[in-house]
């Protein structure tokens, strides 16, 4: 088990949302892994063919698109995952390489286009919290900058602070590197996405992390329900 809540405020402001908690452990995420490479290419001629003649209009009437555009544009902003997705569709673009456990957690995005953060879970300092970020918070983004957070967007802290938002991704304390043998995935679904959806997603980054680490092992799983209240 690990330490962690999820607030009032949060279940409040987003009634039918969801967050899925997958931790995974027992994994070495520096050596290459060719049938993860292999699962990268193979996802992306699917997703070619299984878009094929799709325009950006129609990608934006897939329901789980729908309910993240709903989302992002109350900040002014476009789902990044469809941006990555039209880029492998019309850009001709390869799934990158950054390193297994972070490409294992962007090819299940891709596969399902629902968004998860991945956190090394030895940096991180319990408890957690799921909550609504107020606007005054601030956070170093993973590329090293300052954010101050927008007002109302979804975020995950722990002891030290924000560790991640929808809107402004994950922080550079706790990201994932060639040290990690512990990684937690938290995945951010808005209202209009179903729970079983959410499984389905840590379900495919287990998977993925299976092809390059056959003994790593489920820590702790979990969806967490907005319901109103």
């Amino acid at each position: 088990m690990i330490e962690m809540a999820v607030s009032h405020q949060w279940k409040k402001a987003f009634p039918g949302a969801h967050i899925g908690i997958l931790l995974v452990g027992n994994v070495d995420n520096t050596k290459p892994s060719p049938p993860l490479n292999n699962q990268k290419e193979n996802l992306a001629s699917l997703l070619r063919n299984k878009y094929d003649g799709f325009s950006r209009a129609d990608l934006l009437e897939t329901k789980r698109l729908q309910a993240y555009r709903s989302y992002y544009r109350k900040f002014g902003k476009t789902y990044h995952i469809q941006l990555q997705l039209e880029s492998i569709l019309h850009k001709g673009k390869s799934l990158p390489n950054v390193s297994p456990l972070v490409d294992a957690n962007f090819a299940a995005e891709m596969q399902t286009l629902l968004l998860s953060a991945g956190h090394d879970a030895d940096c991180l300092c319990f408890p957690l919290m799921i909550d609504i970020s107020r606007g005054a918070e601030g956070f170093i983004q993973i590329n090293g900058s300052k954010k101050t957070l927008k007002k109302s967007d979804m975020m995950m802290t722990d002891a030290k602070g924000v560790v991640c938002t929808v809107i402004y991704g994950q922080d550079q304390r706790t990201q994932i590197s060639p040290k990690t043998r512990r990684a937690l995935y938290v995945t951010y679904a808005p209202p209009g996405i179903e729970a079983a959806s959410v499984l389905d997603h840590l379900n495919t980054i287990q998977k993925n992390i299976i092809l390059f680490a056959p003994d790593a092992k489920v820590e702790y799983q979990q969806v967490h329900t907005a319901d109103g209240r």
